[in-house]
């Protein structure tokens, strides 16, 4: 009997059960919280409510993946939630005070975001500036820009036809999930089969390793940045879609929201490790977490202790796996 013991307790640390863990054990852990949160929350468990957590998983889903890129090539994007705020206040100046058609106001908007993205990734790896200062200096100029273009008031949402990209339908599948599963064959195509993502996964994993290699590593972290960027754009339409207001303080905590959906989903702050599927897995269970909670009614304050204490387990379960130093 002791014999068996031993063997069993050996099997955990073998590289077949760290393997496992590493694709499966997030999938696991999703699949427990829904048991447990059906079983003491039955309202969970209805179809509207799956809906609804779908919808608003959409918009954290958006900035995670552009999150989970940045992060992969060995940097930090803190200006995700700022984009957010400036890209509802553009629309908000386009739309309803210049009174442009949503499509164009939309573009512009993704431009804006897009190119203050490749901003943030010209400063870092043209200068070679530590990330978190740069984005976290941006997030100031950035969400400072939202506040003069909005003068720091809030401005009403009123057209239907723009409130639709949130709240309407295509068939029977809301148009921000319609975006978001899109967006995620998108970048599960952009991370695993192009050249672009073995260049990000190479240049967060040993960037020495990877210039010698032949990788365009300045290219590669300005195109994570300038992809983040325009994710985060994107997650700023669908969010003042659902908001119907343009204000300046949209997007606060964001960011955090982001980076614990891409450590919980296996994206490695060491760098050079990331799943697509991991990160969509990451992000549900962050939605499904909070609204649990939600309907449950536990404080929001008690949520956002969760949330930290969930970022510390993810990246601590991440240093078990890999046992990287």
């Amino acid at each position: 009997m002791e014999m068996k013991s031993v063997e069993k307790k050996s099997f955990f640390k073998t590289d077949e059960f760290k393997l496992f863990m590493g694709k499966y054990g997030i999938g696991v852990i999703l699949f427990g919280m829904l048991v447990i949160l059906c079983i003491v929350e039955p309202s969970f468990r209805s179809t509207r409510n799956f809906i609804n957590i779908a919808k608003q998983v959409a918009i954290n889903g958006m900035i995670a993946y552009g999150m989970c890129l940045v992060i992969t090539s060995g940097g930090i994007d803190l200006t995700v939630g700022a984009q957010l705020a400036l890209a509802a206040c553009l629309l908000g100046e386009f739309i309803m005070k210049r009174e442009m058609a949503i499509l164009p106001a939309c573009i512009f908007t993704l431009a804006i975001t897009t190119f203050l993205g490749m901003c943030n990734g010209l400063l870092i790896a043209k200068f070679n500036m530590f990330p978190f200062v740069v984005t976290l200096s941006m997030q100031l100029v950035i969400r400072g820009l939202a506040q003069v273009i909005s003068n720091a008031q809030a401005i009403s949402m009123t057209k239907e036809a723009f409130k639709n990209i949130y709240s309407g339908f295509v068939g029977p599948i809301p148009v921000p999930v319609i975006l978001f599963l899109i967006v995620t064959v998108i970048m599960y195509l952009l991370l695993h089969w192009t050249k672009l993502g073995r260049y990000i996964l190479a240049t967060g994993g040993n960037e020495k390793a990877a210039v010698a290699s032949g990788v365009n590593v300045f290219w590669t972290k300005v195109l994570a940045y300038t992809i983040s960027g325009f994710l985060s754009g994107l997650a700023g339409i669908i969010l003042t879609a659902k908001t119907s207001s343009a204000q300046s303080n949209l997007g606060i905590g964001y960011e955090t929201d982001a980076i614990a959906a891409c450590v919980i989903g296996g994206t490695s702050f060491l760098g050079g490790v990331a799943t697509v599927p991991g990160v969509f897995i990451g992000i549900f269970i962050i939605g499904c977490i909070y609204n649990g909670m939600n309907l449950i009614g536990v404080s929001s304050y008690y949520q956002t202790i969760v949330k930290g204490a969930m970022i510390i387990a993810a990246v601590l379960f991440d240093k078990m796996m890999n046992q990287r130093t």
